[in-house]
């Protein structure tokens, strides 16, 4: 068995056939752990006593020939902003460094009860902020592919634990393209469904009405089967909801008909490929569009005029909503902050104490502006401008798929760049998301795929990974995950 070589399928296919046990694979795993996360720093916390009663139980039921799910005794990663009970959830953040989870979030329940092992909880951007997982309070994640640079963020430790075959299939949160961008960096597939999918019960909301919790995953077909487990309307979230046709996601999600995917058409947004995309980029999409032409799929250009406004647009909205969501964590409600001593304060300097403390300098730049905009005296001039832009992006959107049924994107203008090179200018690391916000803007569903020609990957800047972004109508994901799979096929 070569953990390389292992996705969510080949797993199930193998514990069937009796090939392996799901313990002495994940026990295999943390082997293999232990060694390789000393240089990546994927996991901020592993946990073997949880991880091997799962395994066990699902051996069981094998041993009883009982029939058991597709990601039964699968070794999974969890983003540390994703609740399980009785484990740490930090957001990688002091303020919650000694916290503990109280219950399960809707998609581990779905999770566990499909017999899925967690291997451990993985590194993010503090409170699924950043776009290179540089901002953690506790450790730096690097790029399986070149230790040197960042694997992307927020979700880097989720994608860098699959990229890194620490994992068969990880979760991730994605608010402005953090499954998607980080999934590209280390030449992974993510999904980011549509708004409202997957329930987002039991996720530490940074950005409510923006967040979105999805699948990374070494293939298409695996993202398609995570996805149709965790996906569902749930009663403890308000905003989830089912597919207008049918009520559910069908097995087109993993079984597409090559005769259906033929017939979609793919639009080329014109404001997606001009100045300030990397020339390895450019020419990674030009190869990849070929190879969907060879399929017999159809391109035609778009405009999405509005675009340029959305990065803008995007930084007074999440803003405004990681402050409000943020006010409840003062170091008293939750976990109490390392340093910070209860009894020499009163209440108010004890929040004071606690927040300087445990918030570290990104998210304090955002509670800060999220703050003021949404201040008496210009909550209009930016948070309720900004709403009304925010509908022109989708109204683009709209329009567009009058014409089209998916469109083509690149997921980021560069591949993964170095430690260090955009922290100090915080908007060339916002731009970073460029191509990725507007998708969540407009609540669509959208799927980060490797780039894969000549040697495997994109021969990129030091041979780093390159992704696309297929996007789809609101319910669609099937569109963008079939025609995923086909390429998949086609480039081997």
């Amino acid at each position: 068995m070569h953990l390389h070589d292992l996705t969510i399928k080949k797993f199930h296919e193998g514990l069937e056939k009796k090939e392996f046990s799901a313990f002495d694979v994940t026990k295999t795993f943390f082997e293999y752990i232990e060694t390789r996360d000393k240089e990546v720093g994927a996991y901020l916390s592993i946990h073997k006593d949880e991880a091997y009663k799962q395994a066990e139980l699902v051996d069981l039921k094998v041993a009883k020939n009982e029939s058991v799910s597709w990601l039964a005794g699968v070794p999974m990663a969890i983003k540390d902003n994703l609740l399980i009970t009785g484990l740490p959830a930090t957001a990688a953040s002091k303020m919650l460094e000694n916290y503990k989870a109280a219950y399960d979030a809707t998609v581990i329940s779905k999770l566990k009860s499909e017999g899925a092992v967690f291997l451990g909880k993985t590194n993010m951007d503090e409170f699924a902020m950043g776009s290179s997982t540089e901002n953690s309070a506790f450790q730096k994640t690097r790029n399986p592919h070149d230790l040197d640079r960042v694997p992307g963020g927020s979700s880097g430790g989720s994608a860098a634990a699959v990229a890194g075959h620490m994992a068969v299939a990880a979760l991730g949160s994605d608010t402005g393209g953090s499954i998607r961008q980080p999934a590209s960096f280390c030449g992974v597939v993510g999904l980011k469904p549509t708004y409202g999918a997957v329930s987002r019960h039991g996720v530490i909301a940074m950005a409510s009405s923006l967040d979105q919790i999805g699948p990374i995953t070494k293939t298409v077909e695996d993202a398609a089967i995570l996805f149709k487990t965790i996906s569902g309307q749930d009663k403890f979230d308000s905003t989830s909801a089912v597919p207008p046709a049918g009520g559910k996601y069908g097995e087109e999600l993993w079984n597409p008909k090559l005769e259906d995917i033929k017939k979609l058409k793919i639009g080329i947004p014109k404001e997606y490929f001009g100045p300030g995309l990397d020339p390895v980029v450019v020419k990674a999409m030009e190869e990849v569009m070929e190879s969907l032409k060879s399929l017999g799929l159809e391109f035609k250009e778009i405009s999405l005029p509005h675009t340029q406004y959305a990065l803008s647009c995007y930084y007074i909205i999440m803003p405004a909503e990681v402050s409000s969501n943020l006010a409840r964590l003062d170091g008293v409600r939750y976990s109490p902050v390392n340093g910070v001593s209860r009894g020499d304060h009163d209440l108010a300097e004890l929040y004071k104490k606690n927040r300087s403390h445990g918030f570290g300098a990104e998210a304090k730049r955002r509670i800060i502006l999220g703050t003021y905009v949404l201040s008496s005296g210009y909550y209009d001039a930016y948070y309720a401008k900004a709403q009304k832009v925010r509908q022109l992006i989708k109204d683009d959107f709209d329009k567009a798929f009058q014409e089209v049924d998916v469109i083509f994107t690149p997921v980021a203008p560069t591949p993964a760049f170095k430690f260090g090179e955009k922290m100090s200018d915080p908007l060339a690391m916002y731009l970073s998301d460029i191509f990725t916000i507007p998708v969540n803007m407009a609540g669509l569903p959208a799927v980060s795929i490797p780039a894969k020609i000549k040697l495997g990957h994109a021969e990129g800047q030091a041979g780093l990974p390159i992704g696309f972004q297929l996007i789809g109508k609101h319910w669609r994901e099937a569109d963008i995950l079939g025609i995923g799979q086909f390429y998949e096929k086609l480039s081997g």
